[in-house]
């Protein structure tokens, strides 16, 4: 039996983001809503956060362990763990009032793909995929417009890339560039849909890969995470004790602990008496399953 295990009880607002450094032995994610980055060492027990100066969704990790990419709601920064600077590389959809930075992900080639998310009322699909290069250059991705973008990630080979319109209750794929160039791809080409989750409860959210191609993602709403194979299936279940799981990444020396970042956000009183572990961060041991190192930005 899979046993989920409550790791940190934050009672975030809005956990999400969450990426494990391999270098540090540390677990990152963001408390989107209170602005806030978050860092716990499970060898010692010990938890810190730092106040952001926007609302803070996704972020990166870099060739350097003093600094992260981060992904502020309008606009590209870094932020250095040593000095709690925060300098600002590019600004994102200045010209959208409504638009802020949503989920983001490095590819196999150390590159920061992000999208945004749209907090206007009618929910019209005017939210973008975007690329951060290594020289720091910002180019908008040739993918249908979204209201919420999410589910981001890169299969082990990187050939294929895979997101979401989380309001649609599908997760795509498309080609993307392969590491091996002796097998090229036309990036972006063969947009297809990878799975339907109308019939399931729950709207897709954030995503990982694992080391033999399968997606695991958070399912919002729906008290748990999914694991579906290179071929779109899903083969894997496990339920969670609150509603709201937003983003999951693998961790820990062997990369077999799923760990799990929850909200209370919208979330009733009657509700959160329901589910008091609302908004924590949970951590589940799978012996059989393997993450892969996270990606880390190439750019200086």
């Amino acid at each position: 039996m899979t046993t989920v295990k409550l790791l940190v009880d934050g009672k975030h607002l809005l956990g999400e983001g969450v990426l494990w450094c391999e270098r540090s032995g540390r677990l990152l994610w963001t408390d989107i809503l209170a602005s806030r980055l978050w860092c716990h060492t499970p060898s010692n027990g010990e938890t810190q956060s730092w106040a952001m100066p926007e609302m803070l969704a996704t972020f990166a990790l870099t060739l350097d362990d003093d600094r992260l990419l981060l992904g502020l709601a309008s606009q590209l920064a870094w932020f250095h763990f040593s000095t709690g600077e925060v300098t600002p590389i590019v600004a994102v959809e200045a010209r959208l009032a409504t638009t802020r930075i949503n989920d983001g992900r490095c590819d196999r080639q150390g590159r920061f793909v992000f999208g945004t998310k749209s907090d206007a009322v009618d929910r019209t699909p005017n939210c973008s995929f975007y690329r951060l290069n290594a020289d720091l250059t910002l180019e908008r991705l040739p993918l249908s417009p979204v209201v919420i973008s999410n589910s981001i990630c890169f299969s082990p080979d990187g050939a294929t890339m895979y997101y979401c319109d989380t309001i649609s209750n599908t997760i795509r794929c498309c080609d993307y560039e392969a590491l091996d160039t002796a097998q090229p791809v036309v990036a972006f080409a063969n947009d297809r849909l990878f799975a339907d989750l109308h019939d399931q409860p729950g709207s897709p959210d954030g995503s990982t890969i694992d080391s033999e191609g399968g997606l695991w993602n958070a399912q919002w709403g729906g008290y748990r995470v999914v694991r579906f194979t290179p071929d779109g299936r899903m083969d894997r279940i496990i339920a969670l004790p609150v509603s709201q799981p937003s983003c999951v990444a693998f961790g820990n020396a062997d990369l077999s602990t799923l760990f799990v970042t929850t909200a209370r956000e919208d979330l009733s009183e009657q509700a959160l008496a329901s589910e008091p572990q609302a908004g924590g961060v949970f951590s589940i041991r799978l012996d059989d399953v393997h993450g892969l190192p996270e990606g880390r930005f190439r750019g200086k």
